[in-house]
Formats: structure tokens, C-alpha cells, sequence
């Protein structure tokens, strides 16, 4: 029997976070994606629930800002230690999310209702992707002689769509649970691809341009590939529970790290609606090593667990929504993409403990990454060699990654230290430092991707390069996300965040800090910037499409440094507020760093280290990142930073 065949520019192996995130930045960039799910429903329970601040800055990038409005939002942190006796005592509080780190703090939402928002969010964009359940690839095929023709589909994928019966796992309990997903349980992928139900139409093939495994930790993708997970799988054994609980223990509403005397640690994450999530360290489990009997978690053992961890405060339940079990495996895989034409992301690379509120943060980030840069290759926009930065930039976060979670998870799964002289024992200090010291890294805001053909850090232009100058704005690092601060809108003074500014659309832009363009000096220097930018040999120019908008590939953003009232839009340059025969003036592009009527000083120049004489350009890449800061009157920087890797129309 022949197959059906179809060809697609991207398929996605996995609807999780990490495939819907890909899926989005698709949709945006209205390319043509499917994406495919072994499983018959999306999450309706459990699983990840922590939003860190990178994250949340991400999704609000798209306008999905209902994970905001709906999360619980964690404010304080609660650590709880045994005193001299052995009794657990309050020994300290700090706040969750540090001030100043970013215009949001950590949440944490039921993982289900993240996707049905992405999956609102993909309805509302069109009909570019399709999202498919329950199916799953049964075979790949690389043509490895068509893989830098951009036209090819040289990936070949069978896929199996499967009866709602052969895809639903046995959950082995009355109450909805997660062991079917730990690293506790064998992987189900080879028993359900050998499953023949004798239907026609059950199997296809469709031939890709790209493909990306976000199929998790025991990815199908990666396994067809060759790849290896590299790293430890520890004995340790935590159980989860999604309970409303029935306590006295007096932070059941703060998120709370706790060290018992020898009966193991728990943490404590208050969720939405009364629910809270309890992590517990299953020690009786743990101990002899070997293979864990799946059957024996129960919520009743993870909670007996809990009520000695906790004692002298009593914890029960009547409701419990959730719970699993696994295993802390710390993990990278050996590659991240092949031929820059298959790729892998979040679980499917790394593999971590769950504390630290980092797995579906860093698989979101993973799919962010990437997802522009497929998206601008495959609309003939840029050159493949933009897909080779993926590997580089998210390897190296995925192993800091995995440092930073095996020094939490054991200095968290330790037996506090009796005292100085007790040397197998955990030090209690060094592990809230290690907590402080983590903060940066766990909101996701200490990303700092090194040199490479999409990040210039330093002065090339001894070669006709990019005169990269850090100097201009020595607070603003490059390669890391562009910091907000609060811009005044020049025609009607509205206060707006800058990250407001660079919606995940698919351009960069060039956000020009001309400086006080009240100044004649200044102000001539931003009009000759103003004066190339409207030609059409312009960096703007030869990468725009005939009749597109002027700003579809590359925006031109201002924030000066005048006095907002000193300054009238209309004598700006035109191509700082463009005109549009039927749109009129944009009066969007220009914004001043000045005092609003309600919501104080944003002091932009100041916290970017910007002298507000010489001022500079900062180039930021599709994903908020900066990709280089040059001088304002230095238009051949612009352009050879761009002729890198754009394609001119």
C-alpha cells in the first residue's frame, strides 16, 4: 500500500512548552509547521508549574500575558532548619525575585493552562499549524546530499496516528499523576510504534525542510540521531504532591526551603486557587539503591514523608489534584542538531531535578532561541550559518544549567551538619548562599551568549568589520537581553516599558540613542543617521522587499536624551517616524528618557552607562538579545554587521 506523502517547512516531534514555544515564533513568521504528539490531550495536571522572570519577559513579548494575571506570584522565601534540639525553626526570609531584576517576578501555573493559552494564542494567529494527537514518528531518513539547498526537503519522517486507547497511559491510581512522564518509568515510544491496529490511513509520510525534537527526556528525536545523554543519575527519590492542605504549619503560603534533622528536606511552592505543591525527599525509598518499584509511590508514602519531614506541624489533605516521583538525573546531551537541519530542545537535551524551577524555563528559552532563526532561514531572509549559533549558545546554557542544579540539589538533599566539626553534614549557610548566589541564574537573566556571527562583542573594524564600542554603553552587556527601563512616547508622553518595544515579530532593531538632540551638534549628527537610513543603499533598504512596510525586517527605534517638551516630532528626520500615504505619521518610534506626568524617570542613558553627548546605536537581535552597540555616525558598522548573515532583496 502507498502512503500518503506531504511536505512541510517545519514538523515539531512534541507539543510541551518547548513545541508550542517553536510553534509560535513560527506562526509568526507565518511559516508552514505541523507539530505531532504521542499523547491524546495536552497537560491536564501537574507537571512543571514555575514561570521565572526571563520567561514571563518572553511570553509578554508575544502578548500572552494570561500566565501573569492567573499565577500565583511568589514574593518571599522562607528557610526553615532544625535548632539545637532538632526541631525545625524559621531561620531567615528573603525575597523570592530580588528588586531591580526585572519588571516581573517568579510565578508559578498549572503547566495545562500555559499550553491552552499558546494554543489560543496559535488559533488566533491563523492557520499556519497544525497541532496533531495522538500521533507519533515511526522512522527519519536524511538525504545528506540536498542539505544546504535551501528549496530541499531533504528530512523524511513516517508518522503513526494512533486510537486515543493505544495513547493513553496507564496512570495506575484513582488520581491524576505524572509517573508515566518520570524518569521512575521505561519509555513507551518502541511498544506503541510496534502497535499495527490494521486501519488504513494510519501512516504517512511527510518530507521537512527542518525538524525539531521536543519529545523529552527520552526523546524519540535524539535516540534516531545518535545522541547521548552525558552525566549523573543520582539515588536520590523526591515525591510531588499537588494538594489544598490542612496545616498548621504557619508559611504554607511562601514558597519555603526545608532542612529536617535525619528525616530528608521539602520544599514548599503555594499554587493558584489553595492548591499548594509539596516536594519531599523519599528516603525510605531511596535507601539500598537499584530499580524503585513505580507501584509502591503513593500519595499516602509521599505524604507520610512530608508529616516527618514537617513535625512538629501537622499536614493532611482531603484534596489531592496530582503527584509524582523521580529520580535526580542530571544529564546533556552529547549534540544538540545535525547538519543544522534537525535539532533538539528542552528535555530532549538536558535533564535536571525540578527544584530549582528551571526545566520548563530553560526548554521555553531553548525553543526562543531557535525558533527566529529557522523562521528567517526558511523565509530566505538570512543564510544557514545563523542556524549553527543554536548549538553553541543553548549547549553552554544547558551545562551551566546542570552545574548550578547539582550543586543546589545536593547541598538541598544533604543532612544539615550538627555542627562546625561535622564534615559529611550540610552547611546551612553555604546553602542559602548558594540560593543568593543562584538568584541571577534561576530567573534566567544571567543568558550571556558568546561571539558569534549574530554577536559582535568586540572592535573588528581593522578589517572592514563592526567597530563594536561597549564603551558607549558600558552598563548594557552584549549578548545578554536587553535590560527595561521606562521610555516617555514623544508625541503623546505616555510612559511605556522598553521591552514594549520588541514584540517577538521576527526584526531587529536598531534603537538609536542619538543623545540630546536639543543640542544643534548632536541634533545635525542624528539627521545625517537619519538622512542615510532613507536612502536606498541603507542597512534599512537592501534588506527590505519591495512594497513591504519600511520596518518589516529591521525598526528604527530613538530614545534622546532631551526634554521631551523641547523637542516637536515633526522636525525629526522622516525616517525616525516614517510616513504612510494611508496610515499617516507613525508617532510610535520616538520616545524620550524623561520624567512622566505619573510614573517618575526611567533614567535610560543613566542605567545603560550612555553619555548623553556622544550617545550610540544598540543593536538587538529578533529575541531582545544585543547583539552589538556601535557609534551613531557609524553607518559601515550597521552594514557589516547585517552583510553576515542577511540576504539582500
Amino acid at each position: 500500500m502507498t502512503l500518503p506523502e506531504s511536505e512541510v517547512d517545519v514538523l515539531i516531534v512534541g507539543a510541551g512548552p518547548a513545541g508550542l514555544m517553536l510553534a509560535t515564533w513560527l506562526s509568526r513568521l507565518n511559516i508552514r509547521t505541523r507539530i505531532v504528539d504521542k499523547r491524546s490531550t495536552k497537560i491536564m495536571a501537574g507537571q512543571a508549574d514555575g514561570f521565572q522572570c526571563r520567561t514571563l519577559e518572553i511570553l509578554d513579548s508575544f502578548g500572552i500575558d494570561r500566565v501573569w494575571k492567573e499565577s500565583n506570584h511568589m514574593l518571599e522565601v522562607c528557610f526553615w532548619n532544625p535548632d539545637e534540639n532538632g526541631t525545625i525553626r524559621r531561620t531567615g526570609r528573603v525575597p523570592d525575585t530580588p528588586h531591580g531584576f526585572s519588571r516581573f517576578t517568579e510565578c508559578v501555573l498549572h503547566q495545562g493552562r500555559m499550553e491552552r493559552f499558546f494554543l489560543d494564542h496559535l488559533k488566533e494567529d491563523g492557520d499556519m499549524i497544525r497541532i496533531e494527537r495522538p500521533v507519533l514518528p515511526s522512522g527519519l531518513q536524511i538525504d545528506e546530499g540536498n542539505m544546504e539547498d535551501a528549496t530541499a526537503y531533504p528530512i523524511t519522517i513516517n508518522l503513526r496516528h494512533l486510537t486515543d486507547e493505544e495513547a493513553t497511559p496507564d496512570q495506575g491510581s484513582n488520581i491524576p499523576n505524572g509517573l508515566f512522564r518520570s524518569n521512575l518509568t521505561a519509555d513507551d515510544t518502541e511498544d506503541l510504534i510496534k502497535i499495527s491496529s490494521g486501519k488504513e490511513g494510519t501512516e504517512e509520510v511527510v518530507r521537512a525542510k527542518y525538524v525539531v525534537g521536543c519529545d523529552g527526556a527520552h526523546s524519540w528525536t535524539r535516540k534516531q540521531l545518535g545522541f547521548k545523554m552525558e552525566g549523573e543519575h543520582t539515588e536520590i527519590i523526591w515525591g510531588v504532591l499537588d494538594i489544598v492542605p490542612v496545616t498548621d504549619f504557619p508559611d504554607i503560603r511562601v514558597r519555603c526551603l526545608i532542612h529536617s534533622a535525619s528525616a530528608g528536606s521539602l520544599m514548599v511552592i503555594p499554587r493558584e486557587k489553595r492548591v499548594v505543591r509539596l516536594y519531599i525527599q523519599l528516603k525510605e525509598v531511596s535507601e539500598g539503591g537499584g530499580a524503585v518499584d513505580r507501584s509502591k509511590v503513593t500519595p499516602e508514602q509521599i505524604l507520610k514523608a512530608a508529616q516527618k519531614i514537617i513535625a512538629p506541624y501537622k499536614l493532611d489533605y482531603e484534596q489531592c489534584d496530582w503527584f509524582t516521583a523521580y529520580q535526580i538525573a542530571q544529564r546533556v546531551s552529547d549534540g544538540f542538531d545535525k547538519f543544522e537541519r534537525i535539532f533538539l530542545a528542552g528535555d530532549a537535551v538536558h535533564t535536571h531535578s525540578p527544584k530549582a524551577g528551571q526545566g520548563q524555563n530553560v526548554s521555553l528559552q531553548d525553543s526562543y532561541n531557535l525558533g527566529w532563526k529557522i523562521g528567517l532561514v526558511a523565509r530566505g531572509q538570512a543564510t544557514r550559518e545563523i542556524l549553527k549559533t543554536y548549538a553553541t549558545e543553548r549547549q553552554q546554557i544547558a551545562r551551566d544549567l546542570i552545574a548550578f542544579d547539582q550543586k543546589f540539589s545536593k547541598l538541598f538533599s544533604g543532612r544539615p551538619a550538627k555542627d562546625v566539626s561535622d564534615e559529611t553534614g550540610i552547611s546551612l549557610e553555604e546553602f542559602r548562599n548558594v540560593f543568593h548566589k543562584g538568584a541571577v541564574f534561576a530567573a534566567g537573566l544571567s543568558v550571556d551568549y558568546g561571539p558569534n556571527i549574530l554577536v559582535v562583542k568586540e572592535d573588528e573594524g581593522k578589517d572592514g568589520g563592526v567597530r563594536c564600542k561597549p564603551a558607549l554603553a558600558n552598563k548594557v552587556k552584549i549578548g545578554m537581553r536587553l535590560d527595561s527601563r521606562k521610555v516617555v512616547n514623544q508625541s503623546d508622553s505616555l510612559p511605556i516599558e522598553l521591552q514594549k518595544l520588541l514584540p517577538s515579530d521576527g526584526r531587529f532593531r536598531l534603537i538609536v540613542f542619538p543623545g540630546d538632540i536639543s543640542k544643534s551638534e548632536i541634533n545635525s549628527r542624528y539627521e545625517r543617521l537619519g538622512e542615510y537610513l532613507s536612502s536606498p543603499k541603507s542597512v534599512v533598504s537592501i534588506y527590505t522587499p519591495q512594497n513591504a512596510p519600511r520596518d518589516s525586517v529591521i525598526e528604527i527605534l530613538t530614545v534622546h536624551a532631551a526634554k521631551r517638551i523641547e523637542i516637536e516630532l515633526q522636525s525629526l528626520p522622516e525616517a525616525f517616524h516614517p510616513f504612510d500615504r494611508a496610515k499617516g505619521w507613525d508617532y510610535w518610534k520616538v520616545y524620550a528618557d524623561d520624567e512622566s506626568y505619573h510614573e517618575g524617570h526611567g533614567k535610560v542613558y543613566e542605567n545603560f552607562g550612555i553619555d548623553r553627548d556622544q550617545g550610540c546605536v544598540i543593536v538587538v537581535r529578533p529575541d531582545g538579545y544585543v547583539a552589538t552597540v556601535v557609534a551613531v555616525e557609524d553607518t559601515q558598522s550597521l552594514e557589516a554587521y547585517f552583510v553576515r548573515f542577511m540576504i539582500k532583496v
